[in-house]
């Protein structure tokens, strides 16, 4: 059960940044303004669909989770921090603390790896 519940987990966890991956890519430009209107410059769009589409699929199937889960871990933390500063809005205050949460099960992910249902394990036991 708990290779099943590892599995879950990590497509529960994955979900959100494949389908605003998928959205970002729809909307590059208005993304990258966007971006743009809280300092950042634009091109980071693009490692930013990078890594909101590979590091959620790697998660999935079990490829390099540990350092996918760092990756994203952290990557909740650093746009928490840049892009949800208004916290006296309970709305933003309410998805400030779903990134850290998020960053949270990345990092528990990141110490205890994927289960049986990963291609991490099966390369490990070949």
């Amino acid at each position: 059960m708990s290779n099943l519940v590892d599995l879950l987990s990590r497509i529960f966890l994955s979900a959100v940044f494949l389908v605003n991956g998928i959205a970002k890519t729809n909307n590059i430009d208005g993304t990258a303004g966007w971006m743009e209107m809280y300092g950042l410059p634009g091109f980071l769009i693009y490692p930013a669909i990078i890594l909101e589409l590979v590091a959620p699929l790697f998660i999935i199937i079990g490829f390099y989770v540990k350092l996918s889960s760092l990756a994203l871990g952290f990557f909740c933390i650093l746009t928490a921090i840049i892009f949800l500063r208004d916290l006296s809005d309970p709305m933003t205050l309410t998805n400030f603390l779903k990134n850290f949460a998020m960053a949270g099960g990345f990092f528990i992910l990141y110490l205890n790896g994927s289960k049986k249902f990963s291609l991490d394990y099966y390369l490990s036991h070949k």
